[in-house]
């Protein structure tokens, strides 16, 4: 099981309303503060969309996992991309983790001028339905 990491402020990373999961918005970002898919080159950041989506989603589900739940159990998603030039390869990520349209969330895409960290290039925030 990977390890939650740790909030930067007071909030819940995930918080249950009766049979709705509310999980804050996730990043990248792991429990040694390393962000797969960002790298110092030359004193400015490459970043790897596809790497940071898939590190993502798979911090969501070990979130979810804490309350019983998974991606499967996802019903609304909001995206916040630094960069719409990224929409493609986080889309890519997403049509592999979401296969079957029919079951996929719901799912608002924005872009945003800055996420809390320079080597971050995608947030997430979701809402996931399961019965406790």
């Amino acid at each position: 099981m990977t390890t939650l990491t740790k909030s930067l402020a007071n909030y819940a990373q995930a918080r249950r309303a009766g049979d709705f999961i509310f999980v804050s918005g996730a990043s990248a970002r792991q429990p040694d503060n390393s962000v797969p898919g960002a790298r110092r080159v030359d004193g400015a950041w490459v970043m790897d969309i596809r790497l940071q989506t898939e590190a993502t989603l798979k911090r969501i589900d070990t979130v979810l996992a804490t309350q019983g739940a998974g991606l499967a159990d996802i019903v609304e998603a909001v995206i916040f991309l630094l960069d719409m030039a990224d929409y493609a390869g986080m889309n890519e990520v997403w049509n592999r983790v979401f296969a079957d349209p029919a079951t996929a969330p719901a799912r608002t895409t924005v872009a945003v001028r800055q996420l809390p960290r320079p080597e971050l290039n995608v947030e997430i925030r979701v809402v996931a339905w399961k019965k406790p």
